[in-house]
């Protein structure tokens, strides 16, 4: 929001701030609770996505039926995330905690996981469908530029939130020294162990039980497969752990931006205050746990998924547009941290969100979701003015 702010304008900024708040931050928060439900069903299979109180809609494909209402996991889901914001309001100490602690043992379960992958659990059947002559093949193969982007709306899903780490930025002690270490040490082992996971996956299943995991859930599937029973509930564990985390930081990590917003009259006022005893920014939290709880009520993990990919690379992308527009507009500027391999490397950034995004806008399979998210960031405009008119009336007033 600031980057943008101040790198290209306060409409951009504003319009990522109203994007995060209406798709990409509560969109993500809602999946991973969705997916911490998932998992929990594991355990629990009385926890059904059924729908039993609700109605459904009906949309043109991709989109399709959905289901809106009450189900078992969806209820599950809101209730993670009305505790996760409780414990978010009662200060950032407790939250900060719970997020190492559970960092720390996801971290350990994934370890765990490659560990297993690539030692006992390699199968013959799965190495022999995975990398046999179609991973190898020179020939006769056609993988679409619209294959590759749709292919990554997962891969890029699972990698966002990277950047979040800077919404709490001015609540760090030594931002200067430790934000550029936190984003680039986390986005390192972060890739790190999910390309080793995704190798231990192909190691143990073939594509196709991949593909058909029951309810996504790949994990648990290789972990079954490699111990049988007590792998299943293992991983199941292990990533409800590591999605109750996650959800945490992204809780912690949104409502600063709309804190943010409030505080230069782009969002609603009250949400700009402190909470008096806890010093955090209750009110922003519990509009965000509110917005997000209506999200998972509404539709499913992959419908969520394909909403915030789009409108996240957009913003990404602009973000290091504005890197180059603050060169310019402030040269002289003082600049304790650089940008790496600038400018080439945030050119090779802009560059290749630009054409991923594309990508997602012109093929069948995500045009849809794409024009969506599309949408949504342009109605900010208008809400955009909208605040600067309720703002500018409020200071004549005053």
């Amino acid at each position: 929001y600031v980057y943008l702010r101040e790198g290209i304008s306060p409409l951009f900024g504003y319009l990522y701030g109203w994007t995060l708040f209406v798709v990409i931050q509560t969109g993500t928060i809602a999946a991973v609770a969705v997916a911490f439900a998932r998992f929990t069903s594991v355990f629990w299979p009385g926890l059904s996505p059924d729908v039993f109180l609700g109605f459904s809609m009906h949309f043109p494909q991709p989109i399709g039926d959905i289901a809106v209402g009450l189900s078992p996991q969806r209820i599950l889901a809101v209730l993670s995330v009305a505790l996760l914001t409780w414990i978010n309001v009662r200060g950032v100490r407790t939250a900060a905690l719970i997020q190492t602690s559970l960092t720390a043992i996801k971290t350990g379960a994934l370890a765990l996981l490659i560990l297993l992958g690539v030692t006992i659990g390699r199968n013959a059947e799965a190495l022999a469908a995975n990398f046999g002559d179609g991973f190898w093949a020179t020939g006769g193969v056609a993988v679409g530029l619209g294959t590759i982007g749709a292919a990554m709306v997962g891969s890029l899903f699972s990698m966002d939130a990277w950047n979040n780490v800077g919404f709490a930025g001015s609540e760090l002690k030594n931002a200067q020294r430790d934000l550029p270490v936190a984003m680039g040490a986390g986005v390192l082992i972060v890739t790190v162990l999910y390309v080793l996971a995704n190798v231990a996956y192909l190691n143990v299943l073939p594509a196709a039980a991949i593909a058909g995991a029951p309810q996504d859930r790949v994990g648990t599937a290789a972990l079954h497969a490699i111990l049988g029973e007590p792998g299943l509930k293992l991983m199941a564990a292990a990533i409800m752990i590591s999605t109750f985390g996650c959800n945490n930081g992204l809780i912690l990590s949104g409502a600063r931006v709309y804190y943010a917003m409030a505080r230069d009259d782009l969002f609603f006022k009250s949400a700009g205050v402190l909470h008096p005893e806890y010093k955090t920014p209750a009110v922003a939290l519990v509009v965000q746990a509110v917005w997000t709880s209506l999200l998972c009520l509404s539709g499913t993990y992959t419908q969520l998924l394909n909403f915030v990919i789009f409108a996240a690379l957009v913003f990404y992308g602009l973000t290091a547009v504005g890197l180059f527009a603050l060169r310019a507009k402030r040269p002289a500027a003082d600049r304790p941290v650089r940008a790496p391999g600038y400018p080439w490397l945030p050119a090779l950034y802009v560059i290749a969100t630009a054409v991923i995004a594309v990508d997602l806008l012109v093929q069948d399979a995500t045009r849809t979701y794409s024009f969506l998210g599309l949408g949504l960031v342009l109605i900010g405009v208008p809400v955009y003015f909208g605040w600067r008119a309720v703002a500018g009336r409020a200071a004549r007033t005053t």
